[in-house]
């Protein structure tokens, strides 16, 4: 396991994990290992001349996943004046980095499909609609990069998705999250199984070789007031997409007459300083049509 692992500070409800520690967990839990395509993605953008039609043709190997990838590619989001007809020519317009956040994210869905169950599927309706508010209000903030607040709406709770898969008595926790704070939830989590969501999400998320401020957002996003407070723990989180996340719970609830996300209280003065926001703005993005998801 990546060594940075072992340095996380976990706060949401457990203390400092240790690198056999978080070994155990990932053994435990069933993390799945990085894709290849994914590790082959890594090495291209690396490199002074990425291959892309080698990419192309590995990921044209997948029908699924490049049928998907050319359909979100063709959404709304893209706003594309001219659709992608293949692979290739979807990877030259929006370019490596951004496909290979949006492969990472289709690669997630085939891993945990919502025909598993239907605790798999209510988590997968929820993903969806705040994936579908994200590929929408992400171009409004300056500083936030699109592609990745779409990614991080997929990423933020994939530790959930691993917890269903590998837990048959999940269901309690998972309905609790309608009504209690993220730091109960997590609590809880570790009293019961030894870790928690948001700690399974962060060792995927770094397994599957997402950057590691974006993995550190997942790892700290029921940590709001300690990144507010600017904590040590914290320092290396993406706070706008930390910030995003709970933006996008928040107005998904009121769109859906739920009143406010439990996180809400805690973290709004977090959420309206960093990305810049006045409750009138979060009322006009409440009001606005809801769109579709891209993919």
């Amino acid at each position: 396991m990546d060594a940075a692992l072992a340095h996380a500070a976990p706060a949401t409800g457990a203390a400092r994990l240790t690198e056999a520690e978080l070994d155990r967990m990932a053994g435990e839990i069933g993390i799945p290992p990085c894709p290849a395509i994914l590790s082959r993605f890594s090495d291209e953008i690396s490199r002074p001349e990425p291959d892309v039609r080698a990419l192309a043709g590995l990921i044209g190997t997948d029908l699924a996943l490049s049928g998907s990838l050319l359909k979100l590619v063709n959404s709304p989001f893209y706003g594309l004046r001219s659709k992608a007809t293949n692979v290739h020519q979807a990877l030259t317009i929006i370019g490596l980095r951004s496909a290979a956040n949006l492969v990472s994210g289709l690669i997630l869905r085939q891993a945990f499909p919502a025909s598993s169950g239907p605790l798999m599927q209510h988590f997968w309706d929820r993903t969806s609609a705040l994936t579908g508010l994200a590929a929408a209000a992400s171009r409004r903030f300056r500083g936030l990069d699109a592609d990745q607040a779409y990614t991080y709406a997929l990423f933020r709770d994939c530790g959930i998705a691993l917890m269903i898969n590998k837990f048959p008595d999940y269901a309690p926790t998972f309905s609790k999250m309608e009504y209690a704070a993220g730091s109960e939830v997590t609590a809880d989590e570790d009293m019961r199984y030894r870790f928690n969501h948001a700690q399974v999400g962060y060792a995927l998320a770094r397994g599957w070789l997402l950057p590691d401020p974006f993995c550190q957002a997942i790892l700290h996003h029921h940590d709001m007031e300690r990144i507010a407070r600017g904590h040590r723990d914290t320092e290396e989180v993406d706070a706008r997409l930390v910030a995003f996340g709970a933006l996008l719970d928040q107005v998904h609830r009121l769109r859906s007459g739920r009143g406010l996300s439990p996180d809400w209280s805690a973290g709004e003065a977090f959420v309206l300083k960093t990305l810049d926001l006045s409750p009138e703005d979060i009322v006009a993005l409440v009001e606005e049509p809801g769109e579709q998801e891209g993919a």
